[in-house]
C-alpha cells in the first residue's frame, strides 16, 4: 500500500477538502508516489447514530451534533485502521493546504515514534496539548486506535474525554515526536510554510460574509463574559441565530493563495463550476467566489 494522506471532513467543509487534495498533488515532485483519500463523516454510522447524545468534552457533558462545522474531528484516528495497521500515513484537516511537498513529511525519519505532530499554541500548548490536525503516523504502532470503539467511549462519562483524546493526552508521551511548525502553520504563510492551516474558523477565506454555522468553543472563565453571552444566546435562539458572519482573513495573501488554488483546479478539471455554485447555494462558499477566482 502506498503512503497515504487522509483528509477528514464533513459536508460543510467538503470544498476545503477537495482544494486540499488538489494542493497536495500540485505541489509534490512525485504526485504518484502517494495516495490521497477523503474520510467523510457521512460514512461513519457511529457518528450519525449519536446525534444529540451527551459526550464528555473538557469535563462537561455536551450533545453530539453532526451538523457542527467540525463534527469530523474524531476521524483523525481512523487512518491506521484504514491502512490495515501498516505503512505510513498523514492525516490533515480539510482547511489545510499544501505549499510544499508532502513527500518530505511522509518520508522523514520518525526515529521510532508512532506519531509526529506539533504542539498546540497558546494556553493549550503550555498544558501539554498536541495539534492533532496534522499527524504523521506509523500505523503499525497504533493498533490501539480503533475509531468506533474509542468514539463510543466518549459517551461514557468516566471513560474518555474528547479534549484529552484530540490533544493526544491519552498517548504515551514517549511515542510522540515533534515536527516543525511549518508543517502545520496556523494562519501563517511565509516562504518556509509547508502546510498552511486556516485554523481560525471565523476567518476561513472562502467563507467571508456568509452566516456563521459553527458553535464557538465554551470556556469556564468568568471573564471575559462572552462565554455566558454565547450560552444565553444559544438557549434562547439556537446554535447559530445572531452568531454573526464570517470575517475577512487578516492576511490577503492567504485569501489569494486559496482562490489561486481553486482557479488552477478548475483549469485542470479537479473542480467544476457546478460544484462551486452548489456550495454557494448551500451557504458553504462566499457568494463572490467566482469573481475572486477570475481575479486570482
Amino acid at each position: 500500500m502506498k503512503p497515504t494522506v487522509f483528509i477528514h471532513t464533513n459536508h460543510k467543509q467538503m470544498l476545503g477538502a477537495l482544494v486540499s487534495r488538489y494542493s497536495l498533488k500540485k505541489h509534490s515532485r512525485d504526485p504518484d508516489a502517494f495516495d490521497v483519500q477523503l474520510i467523510e463523516a457521512r460514512n461513519y454510522p457511529c457518528l450519525l447514530e449519536s446525534e444529540g447524545k451527551l459526550y464528555r468534552r473538557d469535563g462537561e457533558m455536551r450533545p453530539w451534533l453532526n451538523n457542527d462545522l467540525q463534527s469530523f474531528t474524531p476521524l483523525r484516528f481512523a487512518p491506521p485502521e484504514l491502512m490495515g495497521y501498516q505503512g505510513r500515513a498523514v492525516v490533515i484537516d480539510p482547511d489545510i493546504f499544501a505549499v510544499g511537498d508532502i513527500l518530505e513529511l511522509l518520508q522523514r525519519d520518525m526515529q521510532g515514534k508512532a506519531i509526529m505532530c506539533r504542539p498546540k499554541s497558546g494556553r493549550k500548548g503550555r498544558k501539554g496539548a498536541w495539534a492533532s490536525s496534522v499527524m504523521l503516523l506509523d500505523c503499525a504502532k497504533l493498533t490501539h486506535w480503533r475509531l468506533e470503539e474509542n468514539f463510543r467511549e466518549m459517551f461514557r462519562p468516566v471513560k474518555r474525554d474528547y479534549m484529552d483524546w484530540i490533544s493526544l493526552k491519552l498517548e504515551r508521551p514517549s511515542t510522540i515526536g515533534q515536527i516543525e511548525p511549518e508543517w502545520n502553520d496556523f494562519d501563517n504563510l511565509t516562504p518556509n510554510t509547508r502546510l498552511l492551516h486556516n485554523t481560525k474558523r471565523k476567518t476561513q477565506p472562502w467563507k467571508t460574509g456568509i452566516k456563521i454555522d459553527y458553535r464557538p468553543a465554551d470556556t469556564f472563565q468568568l471573564f471575559p463574559p462572552r462565554h455566558w453571552i454565547r450560552r444565553g444566546r444559544r438557549a434562547l435562539f439556537g446554535d447559530y441565530k445572531f452568531a454573526g458572519t464570517y470575517a475577512a482573513h487578516p492576511d490577503p495573501k492567504q485569501e489569494a493563495f486559496f482562490f489561486g488554488l481553486v482557479r488552477d483546479a478548475l483549469r485542470e478539471g479537479a473542480l467544476n463550476e457546478a460544484l462551486l455554485q452548489e456550495e454557494i447555494e448551500q451557504g458553504h462558499l462566499r457568494p463572490d467566489a467566482m469573481e475572486l477566482i477570475r481575479a486570482a
